[in-house]
């Protein structure tokens, strides 16, 4: 049985840190978040220091904790040359930890519900139009009327309905 603990070509173990290295100040990755995040992260906080390909490869290990890192030592040596062959890797083993893209068909049933206040659905309603990439203004504002609840501010819309999306929401903060 082999003592390599990592998945390095022997170039990479063997090129030491620069003098001054200082490790990085960045959350450890547990597998429970959006792999992409963690990277971005990382090659964020690593530029300020290097863009060295190998000292990229040879820190990364140190921002992984648990099952994750449990993973990085059981890849099989040899298999690892840089550190974009790392980022492929690690993407695919944590794929499933990626929020998963929404579309404006999200918006389809989401409803102002009878009770809940037009603050706590325009919170709701705008943390999910949030989450949709390339979201129009005219398809958010269309889900957005069709969703609330019949009221004094549906009222208000059918006598002047608003012409954009920042406008229908200073009306909304009329009647909250």
């Amino acid at each position: 049985m082999s003592s390599r603990k990592h998945p390095f070509y022997d170039v990479i173990m063997e090129t030491p840190l620069p003098d001054n290295w200082k490790n990085l100040t960045i959350n450890k990755y547990d597998g429970s978040t959006n792999p992409d995040e963690h990277i971005a992260a990382y090659t964020t906080q690593i530029s300020l220091y290097t863009w060295n390909d190998v000292v990229m490869c040879r820190v990364f290990p140190t921002t992984l904790k648990g099952a994750t890192l449990s993973w990085f030592t059981r890849l099989p040596s040899l298999c690892i040359d840089c550190f974009d062959m790392l980022v492929e890797k690690f993407g695919a083993q944590f794929a499933t930890s990626r929020p998963h893209h929404l579309t404006s068909i999200a918006l389809v049933n989401i409803r102002q519900e009878k009770g809940e206040s037009l603050r706590m659905f325009m919170e709701y309603f705008g943390k999910v139009a949030l989450g949709i990439q390339n979201l129009s203004p005219e398809v958010t504002m269309h889900h957005m009327i069709i969703a609330l609840k019949p009221g004094p501010f549906v009222d208000s819309l059918c006598k002047k309905l608003a012409t954009n999306l920042d406008e229908l929401r200073q009306g909304t903060s009329k009647f909250m």
